[in-house]
């Protein structure tokens, strides 16, 4: 061989390699192809997908496991109650018409109840005395008194001792008072509700707010915020005729008097004896018979006679509380004409109330919900009446325990079932679980959806 043909270039097939060029890895199945001499299955369709589930599946697995923890310690929705009873119940029987005079107008509630009747068109007249209703009404709001207390003195001033000499020209007056005595909050309150004195009304203006105008506003504040639209007060005392309200509007007022058991303690007085000694009767001859409660007269030559009063009946062995209010009776003697048409609407009234079972002990009248659709029976735990008069219907409503529970026993009480509008004349029974409530299991908090 020649030496030139020895050492003559190797032709390079395909790209120049050198030593600082590495051969690019090989995939990893056609390496192991080549270990095992085995070549890598060629791609298909089933492959592909079977190659992705083994991808997939674990991580699906891990979601389905996060998603059941999370279902499984959620808060559980809070249980509502439901009422599936009728939500009202009407007495059998046509309206009730009470008996009122021909002139003048009237109104009658039943407390917490409703309206049983009224007459006359409802517009603002001169009231009288009526007001000092209001007069105590805030003063008892401002200075409350427990029943049987005498509550602060008050030093009578010398203003109160001059207007106590007005008598003499035919005003209502406590004139056995001198400056500088003193009147517990009680006595003061006997003096304006019984003798309907007007210089003690006035008096008690001062003391409450320091002035009459200050205690006027307050008079028409609280007016306002009971209802009473039509009513206008000018004074303390009712002595003005600008002084106007409604018998609707009066009897807004005497609702919530009646709730003042330290003032009706007193309203229901036939007489009352100041601290002279002096016995004082009381204008509304109601009391202290069939069960009246007082409330307050008042009459002016412009007013006439007017009466707020109210009355007790017991029914189906609730007691309900009457509130009624007459104005504008004229027929002279005016006082004894408004007395006399008051207790005969009064009778009337006590006479119309009726009591009627609308629901038996174990009667099923709703249930609880847990909100994930299961529904729990619940009934009332004892007979329920329906204190009324023909015609009215009463509503029904439920009130459910401060914090329902997800699981109790049966009989556990959930609630109350409640006849009225009101408080403290409403029917109010409790009502409990017909069965065991129980709380969701882990198949619902699974699949609770929201």
């Amino acid at each position: 061989m020649k030496p030139a043909e020895a050492t003559a270039v190797v032709p390079q097939v395909g790209p120049e390699r050198t030593q600082q060029q590495p051969v690019p890895p090989k995939p990893p199945l056609d390496l192991l192809a080549e270990l095992t001499n085995t070549p890598p299955p060629p791609p298909t369709p089933l492959r592909t997908l079977a190659r992705r589930i083994k991808i997939w599946t674990p991580l699906v697995i891990l979601l389905v496991i996060v998603f059941a923890i999370v279902q499984a310690v959620r808060p559980l929705p809070k249980p509502e109650l439901t009422l599936t009873a009728k939500d009202s119940y009407t007495f059998e029987g046509g309206k009730v018409q009470l008996p009122w005079p021909g002139e003048g107008q009237g109104w009658m509630d039943v407390d917490d109840v409703g309206t049983v009747d009224s007459f006359g068109k409802q517009t603002p007249v001169p009231i009288g005395s009526v007001a000092k209703s209001m007069t105590a009404y805030i003063v008892l709001k401002d200075h409350p008194l427990k029943a049987g207390e005498e509550g602060p003195a008050i030093t009578v001033d010398a203003t109160a001792e001059k207007e106590g000499g007005y008598d003499a020209d035919g005003e209502s007056t406590l004139n056995t008072v001198k400056a500088g005595d003193k009147l517990t909050e009680k006595q003061a309150l006997s003096a304006i509700m019984i003798p309907s004195a007007n210089n003690i009304a006035r008096l008690l203006a001062r003391w409450d707010a320091g002035s009459e105008a200050a205690f006027i506003k307050k008079m028409n504040d609280t007016a306002k915020a009971l209802g009473m639209t039509d009513t206008t007060y000018t004074d303390a005392s009712g002595l003005k005729e600008t002084t106007v309200s409604t018998a609707e509007d009066q009897v807004k007022l005497g609702n919530e008097l009646v709730k003042i058991k330290a003032l009706t303690d007193i309203t229901r007085l036939p007489e009352w004896t100041d601290p002279s000694g002096q016995k004082w009767r009381n204008y509304n001859t109601l009391v202290p018979y069939n069960h009246a409660i007082g409330l307050k007269t008042g009459s002016t030559t412009k007013a006439g006679g007017n009466l707020l009063f109210a009355a007790t009946e017991e029914v189906g062995g609730e007691t309900v509380t009457l509130v009624g209010a007459v104005l504008g009776q004229h027929k002279a003697p005016i006082i004894d004409t408004v007395n006399a048409v008051s207790k005969t609407a009064m009778l009337a009234a006590q006479e119309s109330m009726t009591a009627s079972k609308i629901l038996k002990k174990g009667d099923v009248v709703g249930y609880v919900d847990d909100s994930m659709g299961h529904h729990t029976p619940v009934v009332v735990t004892e007979d329920v009446p329906a204190v009324g008069w023909a015609g009215l219907t009463v509503k029904l409503s439920f009130a459910p325990a401060d914090d329902l529970p997800h699981s109790a026993k049966a009989g556990t009480q959930v609630g109350t079932l409640t006849v009225g509008d009101g408080d403290s004349g409403a029917v109010k029974v409790p009502v409990a679980l017909q069965k065991d409530l129980t709380e969701p299991g882990f198949t619902d908090k699974l699949t609770r959806i929201g």
